[in-house]
Order: structure tokens, then sequence, then C-alpha cells
């Protein structure tokens, strides 16, 4: 590999860092247009493990525009991000796929002031990439919801 493959490959990876913490701030402060930037314009969004929809990203992000009102309070962390770069069009590195873990504390808008009155769920979230001349952009995220710690007297923990 050559010094101009290598820096272009780093530069890509800090690219797709940058577009996954874009997607964790959007939601974290319920900026919905910021997030629905972030995808293709055939980019979906599949929150179904976690009780949610599954649709085109304007779609989820109205969803979630609506079911994330209850919980002011969000700050999830997306972590141990594993990147894999592919092939489109034989052109190497048109398209990434991203597998991370996050776990996800909530602070409901009634009865506290913090997360720790909400409750906290953790997974692995799938994100599919592709170039585009405005660079890298969401075509897919697909949560997997493993674990989920409710408040207490809310009832136990669920594991799926």
């Amino acid at each position: 590999m050559t010094q101009r493959v290598e820096l272009a490959t780093v530069m890509d990876r800090l690219a797709v860092d940058g577009l996954v913490t874009d997607y964790a701030v959007a939601v974290d402060d319920g900026d919905w247009e910021a997030y629905r930037e972030l995808f293709t314009p055939d980019g979906r969004a599949d929150y179904r493990s976690a009780g949610g929809i599954e649709g085109e990203a304007r779609s989820v992000a109205a969803w979630l525009a609506e079911s994330l009102r209850a919980f002011p309070v969000r700050q999830h962390l997306i972590v141990n991000r594993r990147v894999r770069f592919g092939v489109l069009e034989r052109d190497a590195g048109d398209t990434a796929l991203v597998q991370a873990d996050y776990v996800s504390p909530m602070g409901f808008a009634a009865g506290g002031d913090s997360a720790a009155s909400g409750l906290v769920c953790g997974g692995r979230y799938s994100f599919g990439l592709l170039r585009t001349e405005d660079g890298w952009r969401l075509r897919e995220v697909i949560v997997r919801e493993k674990w989920r710690r409710l408040p207490e007297g809310a009832g136990a923990a669920v594991i799926s």
C-alpha cells in the first residue's frame, strides 16, 4: 500500500467516525433536521429491536422526535467501532460498514433531572455508509438492542 492510499484510508476512517459521532449528537440533541441530512436520499433506519419502527429516514426522524420527547436528557455513547470498507462499481472504498456498541441513558421529563431517574439500554448498531459527492452518508442504520434497565419500581431488566 502506498503512502497516498494509506493517507486516504485514514482520512476515510476519520470521516466515517465523524459521521457516526454526528449521528449520536443529532439523536441526543433532538436535531432531527441534522439527523435527516446524515442519510442518503434513500436512507433507512430500523429501530424495531428497541420497540420502534423501520422505514425511510424522514419517517423515522418524525417517530424519534415524538417518542423521545419523554426523555429530554439523552447522552448515548457509541463505542468499539469496527469499520470495514467495501467496493461499489469497482472503486475501492465507496461503501463502509460500521458495527459499534452503544449505551444509552435517558432521563424522563417529569420526576427527575438526571438519567438516573430514567432508563438505560444498550446494544449494537450496524451502520451502512455510502460515499457521495457530499461526503460519507448513512444508507442504513440498524439498532440491535441487547438489554434495557428500567427505573426502580418499573420492573425487571429486559434482555433481548
